[in-house]
């Protein structure tokens, strides 16, 4: 049978055991009581414990075809934004258990929204840190993104790339998609258009930046943006868009509007399940494999995906 490559998931969530530590000492939100999650806007939530068995997630994803996980924290959490020393032993907890997972993962690292230190930001990037996250919440404005300057220039100068997720949110006597499917998604877009507005390329020409989720399908909105006199440009090929909870259909809009070199897989499990395959063998393999590379960084990456029959 032919060789092909394994797929490359840029968007997972996996909470390793010093995480969960930690949430289970904490007194405020975010906590956990047991596998309850108690946070400061959404609902609690029940957590099922199989979804963060790392064993279970290996073989899940060997049987979708998946080599590399980029597990991320879970942004919407909030803790990068809680009081620095607070978000600081957080996300040191974080680091420290993503960096002990199996060779199957990747992790992107994470930084406090107040004082972010810079250095520590650096070697974690030097090291197998494959990017650094930024919540959707702190760059929604222009202004939010050149608040993020340095952080965006410590990604930069690693050559690593900086990964925009959805974070908290605030659910009133909503239904459980809500957050989702309403709060998440204008977070995205509004990130999407904070990006253009304020000319993040100019100031990082080198950078490279993937918007989960396919940035709330924002790129679906440049007709209206040329209708009402603004001009987002030509497609940049270092900006990209995960798939996580699209399908055909969406990804389908994003690939007419952006082109299929700017698409790239994400899952969000266990949220979702990665697409296994769309559009002919060309696009599947573009999507799954070659364009999270690109993402990456080839070069930084290669040694890490395997090759299944």
């Amino acid at each position: 049978m032919r060789e092909t490559v394994s797929a490359i998931d840029l968007h997972q969530h996996l909470w390793p055991e010093p995480l969960l530590e930690l949430l289970r000492r904490r007194t405020r939100a975010p906590y956990l009581r047991g596998w309850t999650l108690h946070t400061e806007g959404e609902a609690p939530y029940d957590v099922r414990p199989a979804d963060h068995d790392v064993e279970r997630r290996i073989d899940l994803d060997r049987a979708a075809g998946t080599g590399l996980a980029c597990v991320s924290l879970s942004a919407p959490l909030g803790l990068e934004s809680l009081p620095r020393e607070e978000a600081g032993a957080a996300l040191d907890a974080w680091h420290a258990g993503a960096a002990a997972l199996p060779g199957h993962f990747a992790a992107w690292a994470s930084v406090p929204t107040q004082q972010p230190d810079l250095d520590a930001l650096a070697a974690l990037l030097a090291g197998p840190f494959v990017g650094v996250q930024l919540a959707a919440t702190q760059v929604a404005t222009p202004a939010g993104w050149g608040a993020v300057g340095d952080v965006l220039a410590v990604a930069e100068a690693a050559g690593k790339p900086v990964f925009v997720h959805p974070g908290p949110t605030a659910v009133d006597e909503a239904p459980a998609w809500w957050a989702p499917v309403v709060g998440y998604v204008a977070q995205l877009q509004a990130a999407w258009w904070g990006w253009h507005a304020a000319g993040v390329r100019a100031q990082h020409p080198a950078l490279r930046v993937i918007f989960a989720a396919g940035a709330g399908l924002a790129p679906l909105q440049h007709e209206r943006l040329a209708a009402r006199g603004g001009d987002a440009g030509v497609v940049d090929r270092d900006v990209f868009v995960e798939t996580s909870s699209y399908g055909a259909q969406g990804v389908d809009a994003l690939i007419r509007v952006l082109g299929i070199d700017v698409v790239a897989l994400g899952s969000d499990r266990p949220y979702a399940d990665p697409l296994p395959a769309l559009f002919g063998e060309a696009a599947t393999r573009a999507i799954r494999t070659d364009n999270p590379l690109r993402v990456l960084g080839a070069r930084s990456i290669d040694a890490r995906v395997e090759a299944v029959a």
